[in-house]
């Protein structure tokens, strides 16, 4: 199939200029016709998911290709090759990359098989890409300088005069971003301008990731955190009993706590379509997705694997109520907004 490089869209452009795997893998004839070396870029940490990815290269005997990243800078990596990108498979911190390489009409359709391994809320409704794991943005807290009962119900309510310079964020995460998109989203843009001047004016601490919020946090520097659920049990493995636990907003009120995903879209293209599913096949079956559960503390999101037991269920929480496939389509206005501000 012929990659001719076409011009990208506005969205696509500002995007750019604001971002500086033992499952079924196919048959042997199919990875025959395909040949070659399967390339993945992998938005997540590279600690992480190394292991079950080198496990599955060796397991399915097939050669890989991984280029590591954070997805704020693999994703413009892919726009700007566009139809000559050279990854057959992306592998996405977040939906909102994903959303916006599907705009861009980058990904191919998945096949329904794995689609519906997904509930319908977790993949594309095109088709297009499918969630790997679920990620909940909570507030995290210090359980020696602040009561259960006093956590904000609401992220917007961390901006109140009594959480000034109390609050610890990460401005540049890609979780951070899709949040505050999914705030534009749901509760509107003014409200959603105001959480994000909030920060700013209340003194809110800036990190460079989540686990140095979450480090604060546990530490005193910071009462509150936001952050995702899964860095908390992550703390525990390095200091248990660390005086942090998990809020999730909405509960009692507020607008409800926000759960994205990490996911993989198969680009379009691609000469290696068989090894690229069978890679994806693997990311949904039970082997990776016990995985994700038991080493990174995410959710599962295939059916038939259960989350931890400490974890409320999905289905219990009151969540914002935002269709994870409309996080792409303004992820410009959302890098902009934060430009503004002054975050970035």
């Amino acid at each position: 199939m012929s990659r001719r490089t076409r011009p990208r869209s506005a969205a696509a452009l500002a995007v750019l200029a604001s971002l500086t795997l033992l499952a079924a893998c196919g048959n042997s004839d199919d990875k025959s016709a395909d040949g070659g070396t399967l390339v993945v870029y992998a938005g997540r940490n590279e600690n992480l998911v190394k292991p079950l990815i080198d496990g599955y290269a060796k397991e399915a005997g097939v050669k890989l290709e991984v280029k590591y990243g954070d997805t704020s800078e693999l994703l413009p990596t892919i726009l700007e090759e566009g139809d000559n990108v050279r990854a057959d498979v992306f592998l996405s911190h977040d939906a909102g990359a994903l959303g916006a390489l599907a705009l861009e009409g980058l990904l191919a359709e998945l096949p329904d098989d794995l689609l519906d391994t997904v509930d319908d809320r977790f993949r594309d409704d095109e088709g297009r890409w499918v969630g790997v794991t679920g990620r909940a943005r909570v507030i995290a807290y210090n359980t020696n300088l602040v009561k259960p009962d006093d956590v904000p119900d609401s992220a917007l309510s961390v901006v109140e005069p009594r959480w000034k310079g109390k609050v610890g964020f990460a401005p540049t995460n890609a979780s951070f971003i899709a949040h505050v998109t999914a705030l534009r989203e749901t509760v509107g843009e003014d409200k959603a301008r105001a959480f994000v001047q909030g920060l700013k004016d209340n003194d809110a601490k800036r990190y460079d990731g989540n686990v140095q919020v979450l480090d604060a946090v546990a530490n005193g520097e910071v009462q509150l955190g936001l952050v995702n659920h899964y860095y908390l049990y992550n703390e525990f493995k390095e200091r248990p009993g660390a005086p942090v636990a998990n809020a999730y907003p909405g509960q009692t009120g507020g607008e409800g706590t926000f759960v994205n995903l990490s996911g993989v879209g198969i680009l379009k293209g691609t000469k290696r379509q068989a090894q690229a599913e069978a890679f994806v096949r693997f990311l949904l079956g039970t082997k990776a997705q016990e995985y994700f559960r038991d080493e990174v503390s995410e959710y599962p999101l295939a059916q038939g694997v259960a989350a931890l037991p400490e974890l409320p269920p999905l289905d219990q929480l009151k969540t914002i109520d935002v269709p994870l496939t409309r996080l792409g389509r303004d992820l410009d206005g959302t890098l902009q907004l934060l430009k503004d501000v002054g975050l970035t």
